[in-house]
């Protein structure tokens, strides 16, 4: 007589699985989530309170994605595991690259997934007086809220730079299994909108 047992055995074990890989994806989910300022309303310091929201932000702005387009040096970076930009390139005088070897040679409007290229049509490295590669929360936020290091912004303009710019934005769809930074654009924008009418206070470095 012909048993269905070895069909079911397989049901168990793709039902299991299912629910593992479930399991495992809002685990991940949730440890690249961010928290929302409302998190923070019970800390009654308001510069505590501030101090504390940016180092929630501090969570994207130290994130590779973030910091291997701020280097320390002349050259990006590259990968979860930041290493020096294959071929090896160099920012230029406008971060753009030198004229051998510009961004937009590689770098098209749009990510280009069969070369594992990413792209946005203004491509570039931030200026050097804004590296935060090797840099803590705390050092990051004294350099953002610095006009002299941050391009020249008052902290409001922050919110739109870091909560809408489409450049910034590629961070969160950065394509091709490489690891996004934590939550949304939108939610990052809300915690930098959070942290400046709360003071702009910083955390220890």
């Amino acid at each position: 007589m012909f048993s269905d047992a070895p069909f079911k055995t397989m049901a168990v074990i793709a039902a299991l699985a299912s629910s593992l890989c479930a399991g495992y994806a809002a685990s991940e989910t949730a440890s690249h989530a961010l928290a929302s300022p409302d998190s923070f309303a019970n800390i009654t310091d308001v510069e505590k309170r501030s101090a504390a929201i940016f180092t929630e932000l501090g969570k994207v702005l130290t994130h590779p994605r973030c910091t291997n387009c701020h280097p320390a040096g002349d050259s990006p970076r590259q990968g979860d595991n930041p290493r020096l930009h294959q071929p090896p390139v160099t920012r230029g005088a406008d971060g753009h690259g030198l004229e051998p070897m510009r961004c937009h040679t590689c770098h098209q409007k749009a990510n280009f997934e069969p070369g594992r290229m990413p792209g946005h049509p203004e491509w570039h490295l931030a200026p050097r007086e804004m590296a935060w590669e090797g840099k803590t929360a705390g050092e990051i936020c004294e350099q953002i809220r610095d006009p002299k290091r941050n391009g020249g912004r008052k902290v409001e303009e922050l919110i739109d730079h870091i909560g809408k710019d489409t450049l910034v934005g590629w961070a969160w769809q950065p394509g091709f299994g490489r690891s996004p930074v934590p939550g949304t654009q939108q939610q990052a924008g809300a915690l930098v909108e959070a942290w400046v009418k709360a003071g702009a206070a910083c955390p220890a470095p």
